[in-house]
């Protein structure tokens, strides 16, 4: 049995669904109950917060494999749950950021620390930036058929969710993936601008893109943010190092196949910005 944190999010979701067409037994942990249809069918949901490492021993009893996000502040005393439960897998869903600007991702760099001293097997999935962010525009792309954002001509490549959901069912299942780190990206930069244009062309309609000042995306960032990560966050949406801006290899080398483009995302997740 495999436990998924954050699983009614966007990786966290898309990985349900793969890992349960795939034939496996899951488990699915969230905070908050899912919507009605969120899960397959008899996939297991259990409410716990990962700030209260106790609260997710319940979801934890008879499962093999933990695949964990970035959250609460104690991720010794998850793992300790997780081995103390007969887990001997962890995969941790991590940010590109921990290798590219270690002083603005400390608490993440935290999670990977204390992942590959915990004695299980493990993997770490550094992500960069998800086409998902896209759905901060939908409020105003329904409205006002506009999306606004920083720095609009800086590309960078913007993974597909469901192809970080793909990494992460292979790494969760396969032995021979201990003790590696990935650098998940898209296939390809794009910057905010061709973004909103693939939305555009998406839902059929023209989509105005509004360039925010750095203050303006500030501001919004630290609304749901702390500080630090939203300092790193615009250094790297705003001047991007070349390690940041390189396509990384590693989704296609664990797929077997390319990652995913904005475009594609924008295709089939249409439908939300109608």
């Amino acid at each position: 049995m495999i436990v998924v944190t954050g699983a009614t999010g966007n990786v966290g979701s898309a990985l349900v669904r793969q890992l349960v067409e795939a034939g496996e037994r899951v488990t699915a942990l969230s905070r908050r109950a899912p919507a009605a249809g969120q899960l397959p069918p008899g996939v297991r949901h259990i409410a716990a917060d990962l700030a209260e490492p106790s609260a997710v021993r319940p979801a934890l009893e008879g499962a093999e494999a933990l695949f964990l996000l970035v959250a609460g502040e104690h991720p010794e005393q998850l793992l300790d749950e997780a081995k103390a439960a007969g887990v001997r897998r962890v995969v941790l869903v991590s940010s590109q950021g921990v290798g590219t600007r270690p002083e603005s991702y400390e608490h993440a760099a935290r999670f990977e620390a204390a992942v590959a001293a915990s004695g299980l097997e493990w993997t770490v999935l550094r992500s960069g930036g998800l086409a998902s962010n896209a759905y901060a525009w939908v409020e105003s792309v329904r409205a006002h058929r506009t999306a606004a954002a920083p720095f609009g001509d800086v590309g960078l490549p913007f993974v597909d969710p469901d192809d970080v959901a793909a990494v992460a069912a292979i790494t969760l299942r396969e032995p021979d993936r201990h003790g590696a780190t990935y650098i998940l990206t898209g296939p390809a930069p794009t910057t905010p601008r061709e973004r909103a244009a693939a939305i555009a062309d998406a839902i059929g309609e023209p989509v105005r893109f509004e360039e925010q000042t750095r203050e303006e995306a500030h501001a919004q960032l630290s609304a749901f943010v702390p500080a630090p990560v939203a300092e790193g966050t615009l250094a790297i949406l705003g001047a991007p190092t070349p390690e940041e801006q390189r396509v990384s290899p590693d989704v296609p080398r664990v797929l077997g196949r390319p990652a995913h483009p904005f475009a594609a995302w924008a295709q089939r997740n249409a439908g939300a910005f109608r």
